[in-house]
């Protein structure tokens, strides 16, 4: 009798192990093992593996009606931020600003937000600002919905005790803190003291159970360092056992966070190729724009994503600024089914990266001129946004 517990714990790892497989083997190498380390989060991943057929599902069924819906949703959940991180896209576009353009969603907005989302099928929310963890009681999002998966992306300095006590009992929310590579890498970026800040959020999280990873913007400064897999190890080893590496998308006026060069980048992408090749250990690593070759492009515009700002302005991603449609005058569901993600989406060079880290972003002039017919506008307010001027921070 005193084993049926363990066979019963035992079955329901290997179903999910199973079900982690269907969506990447690679994936499953490295979460398993931190599901046995921290079985709390057993029975919610196997109700998350269980939702992906479920919104797949309410996904097509949306598509009969003419509505493509994306399987991930992100959401700029504040145009506030504590720090002022050179070259930052949020800025250059206007989510991160001095003074929005339009008074930014509240909380109970955003609950509405998800809600609609939920019946249309998507699965799962990136959220992001700004920094998401300066809009108050944003937890209590991932917390109320618990059959849905949530990544958050943080800077890690502005977590409050009230959000370690919920996240530390969610089984569906992923923190991801960024961080550029070593101290002098990230401070340099992002301010003097970040880096021991965000080591310092990592290290609560993970004492709490939470599961966490890193984002890391790769440029010509830090490229060198994240060639290297030993750092990539060190890193994860104090972490967690994801890993996202986004390539930096050129903001005017900004001499750092320069690109990489062809060189620099096949150079890069064997190293993720080759680490995620690895037979054990390691991290699961996620590569933009490097693995959206294998999937045509770039996946926005509803094809993969699609993403909200914080003044309720739908946009195809979050590095373009034209939306044809707010939440608080239209639904979701309109927005995702606007011509201009139509158009995107049949003019499919648009999301082609050619080279550049986005492909939107390649092509924005075309873009613009394409959505002019379509009544697109601007969203945001880059003129006001917090610009590179506005450092340093320091964070103590």
């Amino acid at each position: 009798m005193s084993d049926k517990p363990a066979d019963f714990l035992s079955r329901r790892l290997f179903d999910l192990t199973d079900r982690i497989k269907e969506i990447d083997p690679q994936l499953s190498r490295v979460l398993v093992p931190w599901v046995v380390e921290h079985p709390r989060y057993l029975p919610g991943f196997l109700r998350l593996a269980r939702t992906i057929g479920q919104s797949k599902r309410a996904r097509a069924r949306s598509l009969a009606d003419g509505v493509q819906v994306p399987p991930f949703l992100v959401l700029s959940v504040t145009s506030k931020c504590n720090l002022r991180c050179i070259g930052c896209y949020a800025g250059a576009v206007g989510t991160v600003t001095r003074a929005p353009a339009l008074p930014g969603l509240d909380l109970r907005d955003w609950f509405g937000i998800v809600d609609d989302a939920v019946r249309l099928g998507v699965m799962a929310f990136i959220i992001a600002g700004g920094e998401p963890f300066m809009l108050p009681g944003i937890a209590k999002l991932f917390r109320e919905h618990p059959d849905r998966l949530f990544l958050v992306f943080t800077n890690g300095t502005a977590l409050q005790p009230s959000d370690y006590e919920i996240l530390k009992n969610c089984s569906n929310t992923v923190v991801v803190v960024s961080l550029e590579g070593n101290r002098d890498l990230t401070d340099q970026r992002r301010g003097n003291g970040v880096f021991d800040r965000a080591l310092g959020t990592l290290d609560k999280l993970r004492a709490a159970g939470v599961l966490t990873g890193i984002s890391v913007t790769i440029a010509s400064e830090n490229v060198e360092y994240w060639t290297e897999p030993q750092n990539i190890d060190a890193l994860i080893a104090h972490s967690g056992p994801l890993a996202m590496f986004i390539e930096q998308i050129p903001t005017s006026g900004c001499e750092s966070g320069k690109p990489m060069t062809e060189e620099q980048r096949a150079h890069f992408r064997k190293t993720v190729v080759e680490y995620r090749d690895r037979a054990t250990g390691g991290a699961f690593i996620i590569h933009s724009p490097g693995d959206e070759e294998t999937l045509g492009g770039c996946v926005s515009a509803g094809r993969g994503f699609a993403h909200v700002n914080p003044s309720g302005d739908v946009t195809a991603c979050p590095v373009s600024a034209l939306a044809t449609h707010n939440v608080r005058s239209s639904n979701l569901r309109e927005a995702l089914a606007s011509p201009l993600f139509t158009m995107i989406r049949e003019n499919r060079h648009l999301l082609e990266t050619e080279g550049h880290p986005c492909g939107l972003s390649a092509h924005a002039e075309e873009l613009e001129s394409m959505a002019k017919g379509l009544g697109a506008y601007r969203s945001g307010a880059p003129e006001l946004a917090a610009r590179d001027n506005d450092w340093p921070v320091v964070i103590r």
